[in-house]
């Protein structure tokens, strides 16, 4: 079998499985987007150990700073105007999500950028900027439960194909 279709199945098998499980008995704990993301992420980072390292620091690091952000915007403790206050907010985090780069272990900023969009989108777009609860209700822990559950499936889909190609 050739590299590309035995990845090619091993990811339709785990897509499937993962699905099946984000859309069923761990709803509301996953999120199936967030895990094909980091699964791609995984995959454009390299697609081995480090890969994984990156990809589930750099997303978490990501979604902590989204929230961080999001949590500004609603507290806006320099008092800004509307719109201002947002873009200030963000120009900060968003800084903070780059400079990293020069550490190993974040120096996938795509992957940073990932987790920060996608807590961002998923909060702004649920209504759901609970970024201080303790429970998967926060936007930041159920991005980052997601991002490492989905770069695991990339590992997994990375090895299952491995042995299909042989």
């Amino acid at each position: 079998m050739s590299k590309v279709t035995a990845l090619s199945v091993s990811i339709a098998l785990l897509g499937g499985l993962w699905a099946y499980l984000a859309l069923g008995p761990l709803a509301g704990s996953v999120l199936v987007w967030v895990g094909f993301i980091a699964w791609g992420a995984y995959f454009n980072n390299g697609g081995d150990n480090a890969a994984l390292q990156k990809t589930i620091a750099g997303m978490i690091y990501g979604a902590v700073l989204a929230g961080i952000a999001l949590h500004l915007v609603g507290a806006n403790p320099l008092g800004l105007e509307g719109a201002v206050a947002a873009a200030v907010y963000i120009a900060v985090t968003v800084f903070f999500l780059v400079i990293v780069a020069g550490t190993n272990l974040l120096s996938a900023v795509p992957a940073n950028v990932y987790g920060y969009a996608a807590t961002a989108g998923y909060a702004l777009s649920t209504n759901n900027v609970a970024v201080t609860a303790t429970d998967l209700t926060n936007p930041v822990l159920l991005i980052a439960l997601s991002s490492v559950v989905g770069a695991v499936f990339g590992m997994f889909s990375g090895k299952l194909a491995g042995m299909l190609g042989k």
